[in-house]
């Protein structure tokens, strides 16, 4: 068991903000199990590694011997959080909810000890509530503070409409710290006035209000905005081996070490001796590989890891490349290059035309990895070897 001062420094591993360090100190020192609280609305089927940043911190909390609530928002995926949102949120079906809550609890044992985690859902302490009961609720905030949250105060100066109903979406959020009595709630850093929201409400039913530690949100694989399906910079955890393997090859050497603050379960210190590495002569790409191959290793087990790289090898080591390919070195536009922008540049295809024509028809590939996202972004400092078809190749630098 480790001490306060060791536990804390892990606690804050890669964290953004902790509110309040010195009341999660106390609690520390208290020796008992800290209630450990994450929430995640399952909108969606599966999870991503942006997904995991949160998870990997439960863990975190876990093997220091406190007890980890996940929590699958069934009842609050109902409203669908507008957080960050300038429209309003479709609401899902219970139907949908249900299918992909079960999905989440098959992915999220891939990192967290089931025999020390609790599921909870919402709904068991929503649906008793009542109508009567969330009105009680909605009583003890007021409108003027939810036009305090960012978005909503956008949105309301934008005469963009806000729902009633997603008012009610923090209230939700925090009136399951007060059902679950946590002590400490995990969030990205959009979720901070939610996270809050959770700590007033514990004060009026008289509990200790919750510790906030908020993340930050992982980059996607363009290295600039947030990791997202939608936009395609994703990396899948149930995608298959190969599929993660290259595209965590494909990311800027810069972005390599975002992704172990956030996703590696390597100590700080054996970190801080893989970056003396580099800086004494060693290739990146050798350290990728090490994140790619944990990564895969984690939600796919070591033997699909060593296939990964193997496959990756004989692809791009043994000959898959041609030895001559020619090195392009491109200038980044307002801080990176698109796909579209990084063929034509290179000379591997005439136009920005063919060049989108070429990714719809899935004929290129960044580090092994097929792109299909056509508005994928290069930032500046990426490192990479793009292919087009199958004997077109270039090694290009954006600087």
């Amino acid at each position: 068991m480790l001490g306060v001062e060791d536990s804390l420094a892990l606690i804050k591993r890669g964290a953004d903000e902790l509110l309040i360090e010195s009341e999660l100190v106390e609690r520390l020192k208290s020796g008992r199990p800290l209630r450990i609280k994450a929430g995640f609305d399952p909108t969606a089927p599966d999870l991503h590694l942006g997904h995991t940043v949160l998870i990997n911190k439960l863990k975190h909390f876990q093997d220091l011997g406190h007890h980890v609530m996940f929590l699958i928002g069934d009842f609050t995926g109902m409203i669908g959080d507008p957080t960050g949102k300038n429209t309003t949120r479709p609401p899902l079906s219970r139907e949908q909810i249900l299918a992909n809550a079960q999905t989440y609890q098959e992915q999220v044992f891939k990192i967290l000890d089931p025999e020390k985690t609790e599921i909870c859902f919402n709904s068991t302490w929503f649906e008793p509530l009542g109508a009567a009961g969330m009105i009680k609720l909605a009583a003890l905030h007021t409108v003027a503070r939810m036009l305090e949250r960012d978005d909503f105060a956008k949105r309301y100066r934008s005469n963009q409409p806000i729902a009633i109903h997603e008012f009610l979406y923090p209230l939700c959020q925090g009136y399951d710290s007060v059902a679950m009595k946590a002590d400490v709630e995990l969030g990205g850093t959009d979720q901070k006035f939610n996270l809050l929201v959770g700590r007033e409400l514990q004060k009026h039913y008289g509990q200790a209000p919750q510790c906030v530690l908020m993340m930050p949100l992982l980059e996607g694989l363009d290295g600039v905005n947030k990791m997202s399906k939608s936009l395609g910079n994703y990396v899948g955890i149930n995608e298959p081996p190969r599929e993660i393997f290259g595209k965590l090859m494909s990311v800027s050497d810069e972005l390599m070490w975002r992704y172990y603050d956030l996703l590696s379960f390597r100590s700080t210190e054996a970190v801080a001796e893989l970056k003396q590495g580099i800086a004494g002569g060693r290739n990146p790409r050798d350290v990728k590989v090490l994140l790619a191959q944990e990564m895969v290793a984690r939600f796919h087990g070591k033997n699909a890891a060593d296939d990964a790289l193997a496959d990756f090898e004989a692809r791009f080591s043994q000959g898959a490349i041609p030895d001559d390919i020619p090195e392009v070195l491109l200038d980044a536009i307002n801080g990176g290059l698109s796909i579209a922008q990084v063929l034509k540049q290179s000379g591997l295809t005439a136009s920005t035309s063919e060049a989108l024509r070429m990714v719809g028809q899935g004929g290129v590939r960044v580090d092994g990895a097929k792109i299909e996202d056509k508005n994928l972004e290069f930032p500046a400092a990426s490192d990479f070897v793009v292919q087009v078809g199958k004997r077109k190749f270039a090694r290009v630098k954006v600087r």
